[in-house]
This record gives structure tokens, sequence and C-alpha cells, in this order.
């Protein structure tokens, strides 16, 4: 499924929405660290997105989510229901092989 907004989109916009600068990271990354991640020149480990989403304020699921649904609320909607329907058939399934 490809991203219809990209995470260094999803990184800006809510560190943005929040009313944070790129400064305000500096416990957990560097300005111009933070700058590259959001023109997309790098992208983070799951160890750096989960510390800036600490930083944001929000659960790292919710940057991703931004990242591949967008800001379109039907595109949200459809992804939580299809990211649900998949962990729980997954569960279900690797409950049937115990």
């Amino acid at each position: 499924m490809p991203a219809t907004v990209s995470l260094a989109t999803a990184i800006k916009t809510i560190r943005k929405a929040r009313g944070l600068s790129q400064e305000a990271f500096s416990d957990v990354s560097s300005r111009t660290y933070l700058s590259t991640l959001e023109r997309g020149l790098k992208s983070p480990t799951l160890s750096k997105l989960t510390a800036l989403c600490e930083v944001m304020g929000v659960h790292p699921l919710v940057l991703l989510t931004l990242a591949y649904a967008g800001e379109k609320e039907n595109n949200i909607t459809r992804l939580l229901g299809q990211v649900q329907a998949d962990l729980l058939l997954l569960l279900k399934r690797a409950a049937e092989k115990d």
C-alpha cells in the first residue's frame, strides 16, 4: 500500500500541529537530523521514531497512520479498519497453531 502522504510530511504535520519547533527535539535528535527527516532525506529507525513521537505526544501508530492514510477521514477509517481486521485474523490463526 503506497503512502498517500509521506512519513516526512506526517512528522512535519504533527510537529507543527503540536506547536513544536525543531529545537524542541534536542533531547532525542539534532535539529539538522529532524530537518533531514522532514525533507524525506533519511528514514528513522523504529526506536528513533518512538522517541520523536514521545516528544510530539502521540503514539507511533498515529504518525504511521497519517503517513499511509493522509489527512482524509475516510482514508483513516478505512486503513484502521483494515489494520484491525488483519490483526484479528493473525491472532486467530496464531491461536489455532497452538
